[in-house]
């Protein structure tokens, strides 16, 4: 039961994520707020790790909430790039920027966790420093040629919104007949664009377009309650493993939680290197670590202080420092080869071996 339960919450939690991210998405554009703001604010943020990461902490599991960060840190650092590198060996130009901020950003966290135990202060200051990157990645994103920092799902939008815009616009010169074939052509074209549930054509076939805005915003009300509900199954759920498999919190955490909650960070990573567009995948990559040291570690905190004592120091830092050494060498270098690749899949497998054998 406790199986169903986790893996049921876990699940929730993603599809209420992936609906919240476009309803919020598409009601913001809808509102007119900027595309190219909206992909600085998404790209990176990983919502489902830190809603189950506060539903723990707030459920006094705190051990595992610290689990999350760092497991799903370590899953798209080792696993993520490291099937990209061996399923498709590729090459990029990541600016010199994002390497040093990746780098850089992760030894605040570290310094305050050096005492022991990250404090609801902490957890202030880690949050705080959130809104900073943003600003920086956004100043670099606006005077630079490629977005390395890009959320997909507001590029599809805005793609969508323009292509639905010039097909209106002929369809006023063609006969109804003509139209409702240019309707069948795009809605097949929706299909091969939208993997996930299809607010934008709930909420455009059933709400006059003057309240489209607050329609979406409306069901990422209702996909914010599907979070809440999934999260405190995912963690009853995990509650009872614990107990089951008798295992700590920490490793639970930053190994099954994490790789569960975090498949779709394969997709997000291998899928836009396969496409030929392996900077998207790049940014993800470090939108994310950006995100896990500072308002992820921080909001966890805020719900409840963390240790960061004993194996967090001994396992889970060392780890965290190597593999994210070896991606930003890559990534320097240019290249991500299979070689690389076979070398982080081993980092993430011994990562696994390290928090159940000490």
């Amino acid at each position: 039961m406790s199986v169903v339960l986790f893996l049921v919450g876990v699940v929730i939690v993603i599809v209420s994520v992936e609906t919240f991210i476009e309803a919020v998405a598409e009601g913001a554009l809808a509102l007119g707020v900027s595309g190219f703001f909206l992909t600085v604010v998404l790209a990176g943020t990983d919502l489902e790790n830190v809603i189950l990461g506060i539903a723990a902490a707030y459920d006094q599991l705190p051990d595992l909430a610290l689990g999350t960060v760092f497991g799903e840190a370590l899953f798209i650092l080792g696993a993520a790039v490291g099937l990209a590198g061996v399923l498709v060996p590729f090459e990029t130009d990541v600016p010199r920027n994002y390497l040093g901020l990746m780098l850089l950003a992760p030894f605040l966290f570290f310094g305050l966790a050096l005492d022991g135990t990250l404090s609801r202060f902490d957890g202030i200051v880690l949050t705080a420093t959130f809104l900073p990157y943003l600003a920086i990645i956004y100043t670099l994103e606006r005077y630079t040629d490629t977005r390395y920092l890009s959320a997909e799902e507001v590029e599809i939008m805005e793609e969508e919104r323009a292509a639905e815009s010039k097909a209106e616009a002929e369809t006023k010169t063609k006969t109804e007949a003509e139209g409702e074939e240019a309707d069948a052509e795009w809605f097949d074209l929706d299909l091969d664009l939208d993997l996930d549930l299809d607010v934008d054509e709930l909420v455009e076939e059933n709400v006059p377009e003057r309240y489209e805005g607050p329609a979406f915003l409306a069901v990422a009300v209702v996909a914010t309650i599907g979070m809440t509900v999934g999260s405190e199954l995912a963690v009853e759920g995990a509650k009872g493993l614990l107990a089951l498999l008798g295992v700590t919190g920490l490793a639970f955490g930053a190994t099954v939680m994490s790789f569960i909650a975090s498949l779709e960070e394969l997709f997000l990573t291998v899928e836009p290197v396969r496409q030929g567009r392996p900077h998207i995948g790049v940014g993800n990559v470090v939108g994310s670590m950006l995100f896990f040291v500072s308002a992820n570690a921080g909001l966890i905190a805020l719900v409840h202080p963390l240790n960061t004592a004993g194996t967090v120091i001994t396992v889970h830092w060392p780890f965290f420092f190597g593999t994210i050494l070896i991606v930003a060498a890559a990534f320097y270098r240019g290249k991500v080869g299979r070689p690389t690749g076979v070398l982080l899949l081993g980092a993430y497998a011994a990562y696994w071996v390290a928090n159940y054998a000490v």
